[in-house]
């Protein structure tokens, strides 16, 4: 392990000395590349260097007790050690996780996709008390939300709504997301004070940047036509909604959510971009897509991630068997907590799969 991180520490010095250098600032990809793999590999330097300081330290402390000292003074060396070696052991466990290899899309942006599935009307509700979840959530982070498409029901929720959460690492959080939600609750329209059980899909995709997907004009059929929904009086006037069909995959994207055709048909692109991107990486990598196959699933009722329990104000992530009493939180954004332990769980399962390479 420590010759892996005394190479990443050498790469990163010379990766100092290239981005010193006329000809590389003067050649804008060359510049990215190299100030992204910096950037990429800055925290774990960090942490090493801190570790080295540390452990030299603990080796002078430990030297000094082979000297010839008073009492207190060996007191205050142990001391010192005592504080040392714990430190020295959060560094290790901290250089392991940091080895290990990263997902590449983690600080990508991220498109959602919400969709009621089994349910119907309150399944719409719950998709629409996701979206505002996710919102809160990306506003707490400091992202930025932009809604591609939505598709209202007359009750107040979405069928669906297709929207991306703009800001560095939004993927490396909210791609745990991906998979199918389960409500509990009583709806407003039930007077015998049942408790009914719906469902909402959430899936998850990274942003795909143009050169990671290359997709030419001739690929993609163009359709223009009036918007319809909530819009105001441009709404059935102007041929602003776009609609984008890519030809080879047959993946179809629509976005009316601005009033400029050409914003319309920029967010779609992204769109088109990311779930291009993400087929091309399933049919890639096998183990991806069942990976995938089985988050997503079908919608229904027992093919669920997370449970949301209103009678209970609970929140259960069945992935990692987590439960809180905090769901009036939860709804409102507050999704660190359930966050943070998805992420821990992932990096000690892919940590303990690069120990047994």
């Amino acid at each position: 392990m420590f010759d892996r991180l005394q190479a990443v520490e050498d790469r990163y010095e010379r990766l100092n000395e290239l981005l010193s250098d006329p000809e590389i600032v003067n050649n804008p990809n060359k510049l990215r590349e190299f100030s992204k793999e910096q950037s990429d590999i800055q925290e774990t330097v960090q942490v090493y260097r801190e570790y080295k300081e540390a452990k030299e330290q603990y080796a002078d402390a430990r030297a000094m007790l082979d000297d010839k000292l008073d009492a207190d003074m060996k007191e205050m060396v142990k001391e010192e050690m005592n504080e040392l070696a714990p430190r020295i052991e959060e560094y290790e466990n901290r250089l392991k996780i940091l080895l290990v290899p990263k997902d590449p899309n983690d600080d990508k942006n991220v498109i959602m996709e919400i969709r009621g599935a089994a349910g119907g009307d309150e399944a719409a509700l719950f998709a629409g008390d996701l979206y505002r979840m996710y919102s809160r959530f990306a506003e707490s982070q400091g992202w930025k939300v932009e809604v591609i498409e939505a598709n209202t029901t007359g009750v107040g929720g979405y069928k669906e709504i297709i929207f991306i959460v703009n800001g560095t690492g939004a993927y490396s959080k909210l791609k745990f997301e991906n998979g199918a939600h389960r409500v509990q609750r009583v709806p407003e329209t039930e007077s015998g004070g049942r408790i009914h059980t719906s469902t909402a899909t959430v899936a998850c995709l990274p942003e795909a940047e143009e050169v990671e997907v290359e997709i030419q004009d001739k690929d993609i059929r163009f359709d223009a036509f009036a918007s319809s929904g909530a819009g105001g009086q441009s709404v059935n006037t102007t041929m602003s909604a776009v609609r984008l069909t890519h030809i080879p995959t047959g993946i179809v994207v629509s976005c009316q959510d601005e009033k400029s055709q050409h914003k319309n048909k920029d967010k779609a692109m992204k769109v088109l971009r990311a779930r291009v991107y993400d087929k091309f990486q399933r049919e890639a990598q096998a183990e991806y897509d069942q990976v995938r196959k089985s988050a997503v699933g079908t919608g229904d009722r027992s093919e669920r991630i997370r449970t949301y329990n209103f009678p209970q104000n609970r929140v259960t992530d069945h992935r990692i068997g987590l439960t809180i009493q905090k769901l009036d939180q939860v709804l409102q954004g507050k999704i660190d907590e359930i966050i943070d332990a998805l992420v821990l769980e992932d990096q000690s399962s892919r940590l303990e799969s690069a120990s047994n390479e």
